[in-house]
């Protein structure tokens, strides 16, 4: 079963890290904006609109690469305190009543809508002549589905830690930076300097 929640894991993060360099994209592309509006003078009205679907896109799939993480916002104050097996059954039913048909009701919706703007081959109406808006619409229902995946497997995550007691390892990506280490590690450096 581990395997199988690393695997998810792995196409989560695969997925979150190919996505994620949208960010270099967007940013190239607001640089050249800027540049060709203030100093050039020659603004493009189909920036914008590149400008939200980047962007959006970029947010949509990352959601199940922060989900593959534990990244997702939580009222940690008091989730912190509990011991595994009750967060895992505060996270399986709130998966369960919230997540699921969220997702399910995210991924149907998104389907129809990505369905309806390839049919009439829809282009953005903020500007005239704007982008096309159906491959944009298509991460809608495939966000869903990679979210829907990997909430799939954090319930059984909930399910292995209720019955062991402690939650499965997960994939390792980048780690948050430990404060005590930090301290220890500069005071390690501060006694180095006085030696």
């Amino acid at each position: 079963m581990q395997k199988i929640f690393l695997t998810v894991d792995k196409i989560s993060t695969f997925v979150g890290q190919c996505f994620a360099w949208l960010i270099c994209g967007l940013t190239a592309l607001i640089g050249f904006e800027v540049f060709s509006r203030y100093v050039l003078n020659n603004p493009h009205p189909w920036a914008f609109d590149a400008q939200i679907m980047m962007y959006g896109t970029m947010f949509m799939m990352a959601g199940a690469y922060t989900l593959s993480k534990n990244g997702h916002v939580r009222g940690d104050i008091l989730y912190g305190f509990l011991q595994p097996r009750t967060q895992a059954i505060f996270d399986l039913v709130l998966y369960i009543v919230f997540f699921i048909p969220g997702v399910f009701a995210l991924a149907y919706a998104g389907y129809g809508y990505a369905a309806d703007s390839w049919r009439i081959l829809e282009h953005s109406s903020i500007t005239a002549d704007g982008p096309p808006l159906y491959p944009f619409k298509t991460i809608i229902p495939l966000a869903g589905v990679f979210l829907f995946l990997q909430g799939l497997v954090e319930i059984f995550r909930c399910v292995v830690c209720i019955q062991e007691g402690q939650w499965p390892t997960r994939e390792q990506d980048v780690e948050e930076v430990d404060i005590d280490a930090l301290k220890a590690m500069v005071g390690k450096d501060k006694e180095s300097i006085r030696a």
